[in-house]
């Protein structure tokens, strides 16, 4: 294997003209700080050789050259990693060559590879880690690094040597190569070669790339090549650098609709979905006194988000696309997204529903090449007028929905059995997701400020403000809220709050009600009070992430996102000290945009200032040109918690 692998980057090398020299001299005319002042580490040529068998199998040789830049250059190229899941694929360092800056080249032990469990979290599925150190580099060496891989990246598991390697597709074949990197590249290079019997569809997004294919007895050889690749250079808030980023997408397989029926099939073929006397007893206790059709999805997906505990461990049979056995799940009342989305499946057929999975990437658009871009599953219900309703029982523990509003713009593909093509969710209106504070005070001659108020929310803002208490210990809830308002004044005081009981979350929006006293709140000079309401000041911004996107930057190149659409409705009445004039107010601001608007302003009435705002935002992902309207929206609601009232006192 070492021989091939060395063999055909030998022969990337030899065909093209940048790398006609050998590694030492590569290293030498490739450049150094001079030439690439803002970057740790220079790669030269990142090749890439996947040979594709009969079953979808790939065989894949990797061929790397380092170059370190700076000291953290050399810290970060001081261990060579590769994780992989050794349940369906096999990775092997063959070889780590390091050419010093004084011409000496030092080969590494390869059998000094350390192989470890890799560091896990909630999800325990026997991931591993592959590493050699390199040990102590200096600006100007570089490392070469040699590859094998075979594999995928999903699990479904068999028993035999290779079997466990190929893809559960069988006979398919799919890739996704970045063309995008942290630091600068010379050269990156991808070739594949797979039997002319295979329908290969590609497509290349967001940039350009050199492509050829070549014929090679009863293979294609297609070979996609980019020099001089610039580190990509993420912006506030953007969606995910594989949205925009460039990137190869390969696949065989004809379409989605094709994926749809088979990912229906595996399913049904293992009898993923087939419930026990007691599914079907504890189903039945769960909908007694149920009233109609949503009540009955929704006491049944409720129950399936609270009491399955989202944890993952390799359970045999039945990974990957596959869904675990519902008995199994039932006795267990763990797993992960699969797992919990299996378990609803289970026990809507047992009430009587029809029902089936789904598959979708959270945080990241799927595109139309039908190369698995999954991250996470869900669950469909047919109800009775033939549509399908999307479940998921993994984002909405203790949340009022049934579909987690977070994932909204967000692709799914279904697994029925008529087949379907790539969908995408729908818009949730702001309405659904509403933050409303109506709040009375009083704000004392030596600037004490003396109110109180009543917050409601709903959808995914219940969510943010629910989660206060469902995710903290009740021993700690106290002081969540009280961190609340020391957040804004340190010497913030609560003299009495009623949240009422979190977990009875279905019987309405979560209401919190706060009395409060706030020592020394305003500045008070010899005949000036200065403040700012103190719903006014991003209160509970735990439930206002669009807060965090930074308003400095004044124009957007790509695509962002919020949390949620949401819509913020802040109302106080604010009595102040007998004064002799108000010396500034912040001026009234309104904007309208077609995804982002805002309405906000003081009303002087005597000895009452009225602080109303209301900000509404339309979507979750937003394109660039939506940015002025959100950006002007946003820098609204901030400019009121950062511009004072300024209130001149009668002597």
């Amino acid at each position: 294997m070492l021989k091939k692998i060395h063999l055909i980057s030998v022969l990337l090398i030899l065909s093209l003209p940048l790398l006609a020299d050998d590694i030492p001299q590569l290293i030498k005319k490739s450049g150094g700080p001079v030439e690439y002042p803002n970057d740790k580490l220079l790669v030269i040529f990142d090749s890439m050789y996947v040979d594709v068998q009969e079953t979808g199998l790939s065989y894949v040789h990797t061929h790397q050259l380092f170059k370190v830049l700076t000291p953290k250059g050399a810290l970060d190229l001081s261990v060579i990693k590769y994780g992989y899941d050794p349940l369906s694929a096999y990775v092997d360092i063959l070889g780590v060559n390091i050419y010093r800056e004084d011409g000496s080249i030092e080969k590494l032990d390869t059998s000094m590879v350390l192989d470890y469990p890799a560091p896990a979290r909630m999800i325990y599925w026997g991931a591993r880690e592959k590493m050699i150190k390199v040990g102590h580099l200096e600006p100007g060496d570089a490392v070469e690094v040699l590859l094998f891989k075979k594999g995928f990246t999903y699990a479904l598991l068999q028993e035999d040597e290779d079997e466990r390697y190929i893809p559960p597709m069988r006979g398919h074949f799919y890739d996704i190569i970045p063309f995008w990197s942290s630091n600068p590249v010379i050269l990156k290079v991808y070739q594949i070669e797979i039997s002319k019997d295979k329908s290969l569809q590609y497509e290349f997004y967001h940039g350009e790339v050199q492509s050829s294919m070549r014929f090679s007895d009863d293979k294609i050889i297609y070979t996609f090549l980019k020099r001089n690749i610039k580190p990509f250079k993420r912006e506030s808030g953007m969606v995910a650098t594989t949205d925009v980023a460039p990137k190869l997408l390969l696949s065989t397989s004809p379409d989605w609709e094709a994926k749809s029926l088979w990912f229906y099939g595996v399913n049904e073929d293992y009898g993923s979905f087939e419930f026990t006397p007691e599914i079907k007893a504890k189903v039945d206790e769960i909908l007694e006194g149920a009233v109609n059709e949503l009540d009955s999805i929704s006491r049944l997906t409720h129950w399936t988000a609270d009491e399955i505990r989202y944890s993952g461990i390799s359970m045999g049979e039945g990974e990957g696309f596959t869904l675990h056995k519902g008995e199994m799940n039932f006795t267990d009342r763990c797993g992960v997204c699969k797992d919990k989305a299996g378990m609803l499946i289970t026990m809507l057929r047992a009430a009587g529903f029809e029902s089936y999975p789904a598959m979708t990437m959270a945080g990241s658009r799927i595109e139309d090449i039908p190369a698995d871009q999954f991250n996470h599953s869900v669950t469909l219900v047919k109800l009775s007028n033939g549509k399908y309703k999307l479940l998921d029982p993994t984002w909405v523990p203790f949340i009022r929905e049934l579909w987690s509003s977070a994932e909204q713009q967000q692709n799914y593909l279904m697994g029925i059995p008529e087949g379907a093509d790539l969908a995408i969710t729908p818009l949730s209106d702001p309405e659904n997701h509403y933050l409303k504070i109506h709040g009375t005070s009083e704000l004392k001659n030596d600037g004490t400020l003396i109110g109180n108020f009543m917050l409601t929310a709903e959808g995914q803002t219940d969510a943010s403000i629910r989660g206060m208490f469902t995710r903290n210990r009740k021993s700690s809830w106290y002081s969540s809220l009280e961190n609340e308002l020391l957040k804004i004044s340190p010497k913030a005081e609560i003299l009495e709050v009623d949240y009422g009981d979190p977990y009875k979350y279905m019987e309405q929006p979560i209401t919190i009600k706060i009395k409060y006293r706030i020592p020394d709140y305003a500045l008070v000079s010899e005949n000036e009070i200065i403040f700012t309401p103190l719903l006014a000041k991003h209160i509970f911004k735990r439930a206002n992430t669009h807060l965090y996107q930074n308003t400095n930057i004044e124009e957007k190149k790509y695509p962002f996102r919020d949390r949620c659409s949401r819509l913020v409705i802040i109302n106080e009445t604010i009595r102040i000290p007998p004064y002799e004039k108000i010396a500034y107010i912040p001026e009234h601001q309104k904007s309208e945009g077609e995804n982002a608007s805002f309405d906000g302003g003081y009303e002087v009435l005597g000895k009452v200032i009225k602080f109303n705002e209301t900000i509404a935002l339309h979507k979750r992902i937003y394109d660039p040109e939506d940015w002025e309207a959100y950006r002007k929206a946003v820098k609204s609601q901030k400019m009121f918690a950062e511009e004072p009232i300024i209130v001149k006192l009668k002597n």
